[in-house]
């Protein structure tokens, strides 16, 4: 019997070892989603997933802090560089997006039908073209929000190609964008809100772009770097205009929308380039 007993304890020791083996093999779980290469520079509300109005969507191609009670984003957040710059076809799928939980309003591909309003890109289709599947993430009714013609298709643009500029320069480029305030002018007139009042039409958008050496992040961003802020109001007649016109500081969008950009640089650096408007 005492043979058997201790028989009995070794393979029970053998099999805990295998056990133990066996995990340590596994895939280590996946870090938090604010680990999130497009967070690199911080989480600019420290969206989570417990608030419905400030909820955190990790994707492959973009990070963004969804409002379930706008129907927008509060902000998306990209990384650009050349990486994401190919030759894939503008995918132009725009559809619902099913990871929002229950209890979100899911924004339909037709939701802006009628509305004067542009389905206007936050992370830009042009800014991941190195494959179908990563161009077709950008056409998620949450990386949208409604901009006049005028603004979508003119002075945005303008400032979305130029941000590839710099990249095909060799930079490496952080940047997020999102709506501000209540209320624009599209090609129907103005509205405050459009879908049966279940979209929120903003008063302006705006874009904060850190202009950095590729692979470098937040230990790359010194007193020097070049960082460009924007808010540019959401209304007709301003399709020619350069974005140049509508530079501010990153300060006065902070004091805007009560987010905290650029939180995983040192303070110090941020007092400085924070404060400052681009003037290049």
């Amino acid at each position: 019997m005492k043979k058997a007993k201790f028989s009995t304890l070794l393979i029970c020791f053998a099999s805990a070892s295998l056990l133990t083996v066996a995990f340590a093999l596994l895939p280590k779980m996946a870090p938090a989603q604010t680990s999130s290469v497009h967070l690199t520079m911080g989480n600019p509300s420290n969206a989570g997933t417990s608030n419905l109005n400030d909820y955190l969507l990790s994707k492959t191609q973009y990070a963004t802090s969804h409002n379930c009670s706008k129907g927008t984003p509060n902000w998306v957040s990209w990384q650009l560089n050349s990486s994401w710059l190919g030759s894939a076809a503008r995918q132009d799928d725009f559809r619902a997006d099913f990871i929002l939980p229950a209890g979100c309003y899911r924004v339909q591909s037709t939701s802006y039908q009628g509305s004067g309003f542009d389905r206007g890109h936050m992370t830009p289709s042009a800014d991941r073209t190195n494959s179908a599947a990563n161009n077709s993430a950008t056409f998620l009714m949450t990386n949208f929000v409604p901009q006049s013609p005028d603004n979508n298709q003119g002075v945005w643009e303008s400032l979305e190609s130029y941000c590839r500029t710099l990249v095909s320069q060799g930079n490496e480029l952080y940047i997020i964008s999102g709506p501000l305030g209540t209320g624009g002018t599209g090609s129907a007139g103005f509205k405050s809100a459009i879908d049966s009042n279940r979209i929120t039409v903003p008063s302006s958008v705006w874009k904060v772009i850190v202009v950095v050496a590729p692979g470098t992040g937040p230990s790359g961003v010194t007193t020097n770097t070049r960082v460009i802020a924007v808010n540019i109001p959401n209304t007709q007649g301003i399709r020619t205009a350069p974005w140049r016109n509508y530079r501010v500081t990153v300060d006065s969008i902070e004091n805007a929308t009560g987010y905290n950009f650029l939180s995983n640089v040192s303070t110090s650096v941020q007092s400085v380039i924070e404060a400052r408007i681009d003037n290049l």
